[in-house]
């Protein structure tokens, strides 16, 4: 809506390997086939989220306003009015909130003057206070104002707004909680699907002790604050609004498999290893990343990943998984947080044996139980991902007996 509309769909094009003409031709097609979509009742949601996904994405700002609410299912008829002043005065996170937004320049198209940079940036901080006030459940949390002006830059204050608030109770959910516990447990589905593709990535990794913190940023923001170019982030998010809750952390993976050579060609210590993923090359081949997290994600889904990405949860949520997070968010060194975390690890491990048969015995008279608690405890942490994991629940939960209820 603010933004210049593009006729085309930038860097990530399909021109990239196709003629121009050729291209013209499947746009007008595929702009032909959004429309159609959209003017059935019921709409088509199943044919435009094969087109938000399919090459090129939904094209334009314009096509945008009018398809992302119908991913999202949400009702464009009674868009909300703006908050009143005193939602500032009175919300406990507006000094936060107020301070990520005027540290938000870049997100914002160069050359755009002054004085409208400025109305967007209080319409951000509107937008923000508003869903929070709504929804106290939720906790703000820094990065969340990056996926935000993305929705505002492409739809405008009022559509935004229902927009946001639909994904953060939903798709964003996880990352909303008073701790980083449930973050963290969705950052742990990465490593698995690194091990799946390329076993030598996946141990060079380990080897380095890099964790999976250089990730953080990528998936509490959906790429907005690693991405430079706008047309870039608003293609992964055509993407991610139209796929399972999980999918960017499988996008997340593909960009560490693309970069396989630079992996394995750098030195194998933490420091190295997270400098170089930390840093996302901005010329990728997006549309081919967005194919291959795709076929990955078919391939390789959460529940066949839920088992190992439950257990080094089960591992890491005590106190010093949120001590990494905090640690890291005050910009301290990733190397010394993940090494002081595997040191209290292994103490953990120790005590752990020292007491596994005491433990055993107070288990497993209640294990019928523990299984049932197992599986509707998961299901309150994963929030958006529970669905794909509760599934295969019972198939592990015995194994996680002695781990979740010691």
């Amino acid at each position: 809506m603010y933004l210049k509309k593009s006729k085309s769909v930038g860097a990530s094009s399909p021109l990239n390997g196709i003629g121009k003409q050729d291209w013209d031709a499947r746009r007008k097609r595929k702009v032909g086939e959004i429309t159609q979509a959209l003017s059935v009742t019921p709409v088509d949601v199943a044919a435009l989220r094969r087109m938000a996904i399919s090459e090129g994405g939904l094209l334009t700002d314009e096509i945008r306003c009018r398809v992302w609410p119908k991913l999202l299912n949400v009702n464009t008829d009674n868009l909300p009015e703006k908050p009143a002043e005193d939602i500032r005065e009175n919300h406990k996170d507006y000094h936060q909130v107020l301070l990520d937004v005027r540290r938000s320049l870049r997100r914002f198209p160069p050359g755009m003057p002054d004085e409208q940079r400025e109305g967007l940036q209080e319409e951000l901080i509107d937008i923000i206070l508003y869903v929070l006030d709504r929804n106290p459940q939720l906790h703000y949390y820094q990065g969340y104002h990056d996926i935000v002006v993305t929705f505002l830059l492409v739809l405008g204050e009022r559509l935004a707004t229902v927009l946001v608030e639909k994904l953060s109770t939903h798709h964003l959910r996880d990352f909303m909680d008073p701790t980083m516990d449930n973050t963290k447990h969705i950052l742990n589905y990465l490593m698995p699907i690194i091990e799946r593709v390329n076993p030598e990535v996946h141990d060079f990794m380990q080897q380095a002790e890099v964790g999976t913190i250089f990730a953080l940023s990528w998936l509490i923001t959906w790429f907005g604050h690693v991405l430079s170019d706008f047309r870039h982030v608003v293609r992964l998010y055509d993407f991610f609004l139209a796929c399972h809750p999980l999918m960017p952390i499988y996008f997340a993976a593909v960009i560490v498999l693309h970069r396989e050579e630079e992996v394995l060609d750098c030195e194998c210590d933490m420091a190295s290893v997270h400098h170089l993923l930390s840093q996302i090359p901005q010329d990728l081949p997006y549309e081919t990343l967005i194919s291959r997290a795709g076929d990955l994600f078919v391939q390789f889904p959460p529940s066949e990943l839920a088992r190992e990405a439950a257990q080094q949860h089960s591992q890491q949520t005590a106190a010093s998984t949120f001590k990494d997070f905090e640690l890291a968010s005050a910009q301290q060194r990733p190397d010394s947080v993940l090494r002081r975390r595997r040191k209290d690890q292994a103490m953990a491990a120790q005590a752990q044996a020292q007491s596994q048969s005491q433990a055993m015995v107070a288990v497993r008279p209640r294990a019928k139980r523990l299984v049932r608690l197992a599986v509707m405890g998961l299901t309150v942490a994963l929030g958006a991902a529970a669905l794909a994991v509760v599934n295969t629940a019972l198939e592990w939960a015995p194994k996680l007996d002695l781990q979740l209820f010691p």
